[in-house]
């Protein structure tokens, strides 16, 4: 069984400065595509979504956060590096507790197994058809970008 074999419970986070949102750029190698979602990671056995996010925010940009809500939950079936994946997701809006993390273009976030990824502001009007795909793809709707 590979972990992707589980569904697995997640929270994420839409961080907005104007018309933009801070997603993280992931890459898959079967599709030799990339792709972009919002900051969080998986909830642990026990652990309530909101500590999820406070908790990875924490790990992974080294700062707090404030002012957390639930905004929609959406289940998101997919498939990544070839493997079916399958996920329960508590999205919320938050607020960065240090102004300065608005001001900051990029962020170099080091994941759990040390692998390092590129979190960034993105205007929400780049994302959509022949541009660049958020996921998971229930954000488009809520967020209003054209599928």
């Amino acid at each position: 069984m590979t972990a992707l074999d589980n569904i697995r419970v997640k929270a994420i986070c839409l961080f907005r400065h104007g018309q933009e949102i801070l997603v993280f750029k992931g890459y898959d190698p079967v599709k030799q595509a990339f792709y972009y979602r919002p900051l969080g990671g998986t909830t642990e056995f026990g652990e309530y979504t909101q500590a999820t996010l406070v908790r990875e925010i924490q790990e992974e940009l080294g700062t707090t956060i404030t002012n957390l809500t639930l905004v929609t939950v959406c289940e998101n079936i997919f498939t990544y590096n070839g493997q079916p994946g399958h996920e329960i997701m508590f999205v919320y809006n938050a607020e960065f507790t240090d102004p300065r993390f608005y001001q900051q273009r990029s962020y170099t976030v080091v994941e759990s197994n040390g692998e390092e990824i590129e979190a960034l502001w993105v205007a929400l009007d780049a994302f959509g058809p022949d541009k660049r795909q958020l996921v998971p793809e229930a954000l488009n709707t809520y967020l209003g970008i054209p599928t």
